[in-house]
């Protein structure tokens, strides 16, 4: 799956535990009729994709969606989402790359003029 919006806000990676696991979250706000602010977390490794980002910029993260039991002290069950984000693309950057300038191509003839009008209907 994929959240496309702007960079509402990134924070600094996080790490926990002895063993260092590293997470690090960012917002993307979604462009909508009714946007949304989506948290993505990133981690370990991920979590350096974020460093070539800033807040503003329109991308497109590719996430995961996580999903979890907990058995708290009482025994009761609860559950918990996360949206985990494994890569990040800059729109803007990726729309300039692939569409050439508009002056590199001829106009298209007009071919009305030298079709015959055989259509059966």
């Amino acid at each position: 799956m994929e959240v496309i919006g702007k960079i509402k806000l990134i924070n600094e990676t996080q790490t926990f535990g002895s063993n260092g696991f590293r997470k690090r979250e960012m917002v993307v706000t979604t462009d909508e009729q009714y946007p949304q602010m989506i948290m993505i977390e990133f981690i370990q490794d991920k979590c350096d994709l974020l460093n070539n980002y800033q807040v503003g910029q329109d991308v497109k993260v590719s996430i995961n969606l996580r999903g979890r039991e907990w058995i708290n002290p009482q025994g009761e069950a609860k559950y918990f989402n996360s949206v985990q984000g494994w890569r990040i693309e800059n729109l803007a950057q990726a729309s300039s790359q692939n569409i050439p300038p508009a002056d590199q191509f001829e106009p298209a003839p007009d071919l009305s003029a030298n079709e015959p009008d055989d259509l059966p209907f």
